[in-house]
């Protein structure tokens, strides 16, 4: 009976437009929840021209994820996620036509202690609870953090552990590459002091003959309704070091409407041009705790790159 209710509860879930984030099973210690979003949005910039298509693009997306949690114990329980997300006429197929793209973005299970969370899967790397810091914009930035491939979100083959110690959370991973010579390892700490976040991270990875790495050094102040944030990072990739920070600064305005800026820079040493220098602004409006809508524009400092606009509305349930 409880699988045929369980069974019933998903199927609702996925079909209907308006359901809400739910926990859509709870039983014995054991719950399912669904969610996702809706997103129409579109971006306008010269960098989308070409022989055949013009400076508009939609770039419109939804997102389904599925979370589970199961406590096998006082002192051990297991949980999941997978999150999936679809996109419109990016994908290149037969005679060069575009196409939809299904994208699996996260699935990963694992086991949760008293001492903290243990998993495996496609999942965030330990940096990312650090680059959140300056990531703040529905439409714009992040484009200095990454410089090495261990660095970002969304990675395969990750062993991820996290544990939170009243103001300190601490996290490690390790990601097997099905590549040779490609394994990478990470851990990085944040640490609460009421208004002030400050956190550090390292990674090391291989990258052929290579031994590559990044630092992270963030800082956030929050008051009232500004919060800013910083992240300065330096790696060696390939044997060329790379230098980048991004400054994020928000306002909240009112109860429903979020004022951001951005600004990202980062370069190599022995490169020509800067890898990324820009600054963005952006307006973010909440109806109320499902449906938002924004804008943002992004000034590019580079001269092989063209000023872009992008605006939406999301939906999420």
């Amino acid at each position: 009976m409880k699988k045929a209710v369980l069974a019933s509860a998903v199927v609702a879930a996925l079909v209907s437009g308006s359901s809400l984030a739910a926990t859509v099973y709870s039983s014995d210690g054991t719950e399912l929840k669904i969610g996702g979003r809706a997103e129409a949005r579109f971006n306008i910039s010269d960098n989308n021209e070409s022989a055949s298509d013009s400076s508009f693009k939609d770039k419109s997306r939804a997102r389904l994820n599925i979370s589970g949690k199961t406590q096998v114990s006082d002192e051990l329980y297991g949980f999941g996620k997978y999150e999936a997300e679809f996109t419109g006429d990016t994908a290149e197929g037969v005679n060069g036509e575009k196409t939809d793209s299904l994208t699996n973005r996260y699935f990963y299970a694992g086991l949760g202690t008293n001492f903290g969370e243990f998993s495996y899967g496609k999942q965030d790397s330990s940096q990312v609870m650090l680059t959140d810091i300056t990531d703040t914009m529905a439409t714009f930035g992040a484009d200095a953090a990454d410089a090495v491939d261990g660095n970002k979100d969304k990675r395969e083959n990750n062993f991820l552990y996290s544990g939170e110690f009243d103001a300190l959370t601490v996290q490690a991973n390790y990601i097997a590459a099905n590549e040779k010579d490609a394994d990478s390892f990470g851990i990085a700490a944040m640490y609460n002091l009421g208004a002030f976040d400050l956190g550090a991270g390292y990674v090391s990875q291989k990258n052929g003959n290579f031994d590559d790495d990044q630092i992270n050094l963030v800082a956030q102040f929050s008051m009232d309704a500004f919060t800013v944030g910083g992240l300065y990072t330096m790696a060696s990739v390939a044997d060329e070091d790379y230098t980048g920070y991004e400054l994020s600064a928000i306002f909240k305005a009112t109860k429903q409407l979020s004022l951001i800026g951005v600004y990202n820079y980062g370069e190599f040493d022995k490169a020509a041009d800067e890898e990324a220098n820009n600054f963005a602004i952006e307006a973010v409006y909440k109806f109320n705790g499902h449906i938002r809508t924004y804008a943002g524009y992004k000034f590019e400092q580079l001269d092989n790159k063209d000023d872009q606009l992008q605006a939406g509305v999301r939906y999420d349930f």
